[in-house]
């Protein structure tokens, strides 16, 4: 783990979240006392595709307009 300084913290804070996202963890100090550490997030990880075209599939399939208009409703809103 990477150990910085408040300081350099706040100047390169770009940089250093950078490197977090790629999965680095860095503990930033305050006068060389720890106060803090920047980590990534514990579920990083991306939905798969096919399962998110699925599950609109299925929200689509259960939630009907029943005859209604999507495009009255939507000039209707605009008076």
């Amino acid at each position: 783990m990477k150990t910085v300084g408040a300081y350099e913290a706040k100047t390169h804070l770009p940089k250093l979240l950078e490197r977090v996202s790629q999965g680095e963890r860095i503990t930033i100090t305050k006068h060389g006392v720890p106060v803090a550490v920047l980590h990534p997030p514990e579920s990083q990880r991306k939905a798969e595709p096919k399962k998110i075209i699925s599950a609109l599939r299925n929200f689509r399939n259960q939630n009907r307009l029943n005859g209604l208009c999507l495009q009255k409703m939507i000039e209707e809103g605009r008076r």
